[in-house]
């Protein structure tokens, strides 16, 4: 029910505008990408802006207008420009939204491509949502929750309308909304975990960011042997020295087998980053080979990685 006791109108879709389910994917558009997003108040497009930057986009929030054309001559597919660019366009900002549809059509005579999706949610969770954050409703002003809601939905009905895809997150929950935006945007072949894989020596203290830490002192210390101490673990002969003793091959290959599930899990809880350290005595020796070792694993499977020797060339 709404604050007046009312039944709340659910959002309606015009006929021909494709409101997002599971088989309802939005094609990726060819680069350089320009994405407007839109949509009522409160219905989670600060969060959709989040969860494209987590996708590398260059993102722009409450964007006047006419400012759409200046913004879009950013694009080039030149290297180190930008390749994808989302403007959050909506009614914050006052009498120059009114512009938007004329500047809309601009773009497009001028030959720029671009892409709308529209967030949209029923006028009871719209409320909810406000009551729960205690904040006005930009268009409310002095009157009733409601009004406010309903004014503006006529002000941004032409642009439902030409809205490529119409997302409803009346019962999404934030994570929900952050995995159909990338499933929609970017396409589920778009995998934007990222692992980092840090050798560190326990003496200096674990690294702070670190989501799993692995113990590799359980290994013969390449420091005790005259002829490799002088030397690191990204040389091989330390690396074989290290691989080569009983068990740390198949410590290698088990760990990333035990940790594969668990990065998959992060995907699908949209966890971007996961740091790994490998840690021995220095962070010299034993942790450097097997944060390569694991690092090549971890490749194999498929995963983007980088690796980090945080404590090389402090002894």
């Amino acid at each position: 029910m709404s604050e007046n006791g009312s039944d709340a109108r659910p959002p309606t879709v015009p006929e021909g505008i494709p409101v997002l389910d599971e088989t309802t994917p939005l094609a990726p558009a060819e680069v350089p990408e320009l994405l407007i997003i839109s949509g009522m108040s409160g219905a989670g497009r600060s969060r959709a802006a989040a969860a494209l930057e987590d996708l590398d986009w260059y993102v722009v929030d409450n964007l006047p207008p006419r400012m759409l054309s200046a913004l879009a001559r950013m694009m080039t597919p030149a290297e180190g420009g930008v390749h994808r660019l989302a403007a959050v366009v909506d009614v914050r900002s006052g009498e120059f939204f009114t512009e938007l549809v004329d500047v809309l059509d601009q773009l497009r005579a001028q030959g720029t491509e671009y892409r709308i999706v529209f967030l949209d949610a029923s006028d009871d969770e719209l409320v909810r949502r406000y009551e729960s954050v205690r904040r006005p409703h930009p268009l409310q002003g002095d009157r009733r929750l409601l009004d406010g809601i309903g004014e503006e939905r006529k002000l941004l009905g032409t642009l439902r309308r030409r809205a490529d895809v119409v997302i409803d997150t009346t019962e999404m929950s934030v994570h929900d909304l952050a995995r159909k935006v990338r499933e929609t945007v970017a396409g589920e072949a778009d995998r934007p975990l990222r692992v980092t894989v840090v050798s560190f020596g326990f003496k200096y203290g674990l690294p702070l960011d670190a989501d799993h830490v692995v113990d590799v002192r359980f290994l013969t210390n390449p420091y005790w042997v005259s002829e490799l101490r002088h030397l690191t673990g990204k040389d091989k002969p330390v690396a074989d020295y290290v691989l080569g003793q009983e068990g740390a091959t198949l410590f290698a290959d088990r760990y990333v087998d035990a940790i594969a599930p668990v990065l998959d899990g992060y995907l699908n809880e949209l966890k971007p980053f996961v740091t790994i350290a490998v840690g021995c005595t220095g962070g010299k020796h034993r942790s450097v080979a097997m944060t390569e070792a694991i690092a090549q694993r971890l490749r194999e499977h498929g995963q983007s990685v980088r690796t980090l020797h945080r404590d090389l060339g402090r002894e």
